[in-house]
């Protein structure tokens, strides 16, 4: 999995932190956005294994966190 950090700056100024995690060999076939539960992070292992597997069967990953 080849994972590289992303910053996304809304309108009113507020920057949106995360994840993209893609495939080891060529382009995904598809992407998924990872929303995550409300006392979690984009960095919990759940989400990191999760990610591992989606990427694992092509599926480019964004993990983000709300905050």
């Amino acid at each position: 999995m080849r994972s590289s950090k992303v910053r996304f700056s809304g309108t009113a100024g507020h920057i949106l932190v995360g994840v993209m995690d893609l495939p080891d060999e060529g382009e995904p076939i598809a992407y998924a956005v990872f929303a995550h539960c409300f006392t979690c992070s984009k960095n919990i292992r759940a989400t990191a294994h999760i990610s591992r597997a989606l990427t694992a069967e092509g599926i480019g990953v964004l993990r983000f966190d709300f905050t």
